[in-house]
């Protein structure tokens, strides 16, 4: 019997053991991975690369703002014209800064996947970039799954160690009330 007293406090100690981390930090104080903060949903944004360009483009209600850059060292090109189609509706195209074009939409875009192309004339180059704008990404923003932390981990590991901890308790002490079957003496 204090074989069984001494494992069963041996099992509590270790549970308690796994479970106290649990309280010791609090929200934003166990220096761990902490969520990114937001300031609110991120505006939709699309691509559209080639071996020579990549135009990154934000779409901010009727705004879009347009970063044409070379693709192989992300350098703002110079001097260069920007065409641009969104959904095959031809947009009219402003040069802002260097690498850098602002274009106004008549109307919002509505929900769903936009087809992008945008002609690109740099010099003596030319090229055809071509993309999608997915238009539902406060939708994607919003079905962001749960993750699961090493608290809630240790949580769930201490509770199952101390229901088989207890498990092995009662097993222990029903054999040791049990009367023996066989046995006696010869």
């Amino acid at each position: 019997m204090r074989t069984t007293n001494t494992l069963a406090t041996l099992g509590w100690a270790a549970w308690i053991a796994l479970a106290a981390p649990l309280a010791w930090a609090g929200d934003g104080h166990d220096h761990g991975e902490t969520p990114a903060a937001t300031a609110g949903s991120a505006s939709p944004r699309f691509t559209a690369t080639s071996e020579t360009f990549e135009l990154v483009g934000v779409v901010n209600g009727k705004q879009v703002t347009l970063y044409l850059d070379r693709y192989a060292d992300g350098s703002p090109v110079k001097d260069a014209k920007l065409e641009l189609e969104l959904g095959g509706v031809k947009i009219p195209v402003k040069p802002h800064a260097e690498g850098e074009f602002e274009a106004t939409l008549v109307q919002e875009l509505k929900p769903g996947v936009v087809s992008v192309a945008a002609t690109v004339i740099a010099g003596e180059e030319t090229d055809l970039l071509a993309g999608e704008l997915d238009m539902h990404e406060e939708a994607h923003a919003e079905e962001a799954t749960h993750t699961h932390g090493w608290k809630e981990y240790a949580l769930w590991g201490g509770a199952a160690g101390g229901g088989l901890l207890l498990l092995a308790t009662l097993l222990r002490r029903l054999r040791a009330t049990r009367k023996p079957l066989f046995g006696g003496a010869a």
